[in-house]
């Protein structure tokens, strides 16, 4: 159904990561390419001088490792650690990856939610292509 399926990870414990990568696997068709990605916030300015030098390298080498496994069971699966505003920043990556489909998991909306939004409700609103929400 679809050939480049994007699966934003975000390792919180309340989202279900390998209900959407199950998902993703069958939304894709013989070869389709699945994409994990996860976005590292940017450190506020007042936190950097508290943090160790190398501390985003080694960060981002263990994310990585992180995804590569969660990757294990899927074929033509790659990984993407980048950095950005996590909502803004998935739906850049979509528009200039050409993704035609974003599974994503979601966690129970609180009242901070209706406020501020989440980031699945921005990739919902926002995304030009089709978007697969799990709860």
């Amino acid at each position: 159904m679809y050939k480049k399926i994007l699966v934003p990870v975000s390792f919180d414990d309340d989202r279900n990561i390998e209900d959407a990568l199950s998902i993703a696997k069958r939304l894709g068709d013989e070869g389709s390419l699945i994409v994990l990605l996860h976005v590292m916030e940017f450190l506020p300015s007042y936190a950097i001088n508290y943090i160790p030098e190398g501390f985003n390298d080694e960060a981002k080498l263990a994310i990585t490792g992180s995804l590569s496994e969660l990757a294990v069971g899927l074929s033509n699966a790659t990984v993407e650690v980048v950095e950005g505003h996590s909502g803004r920043t998935i739906l850049d990556w979509a528009d200039e990856n050409a993704v035609d489909c974003i599974v994503i998991a979601s966690h129970r909306p609180g009242m901070q939610d209706y406020f501020l939004g989440s980031t699945a409700a921005q990739v919902v609103r926002h995304a030009k292509c089709a978007v697969h929400v799990v709860r």
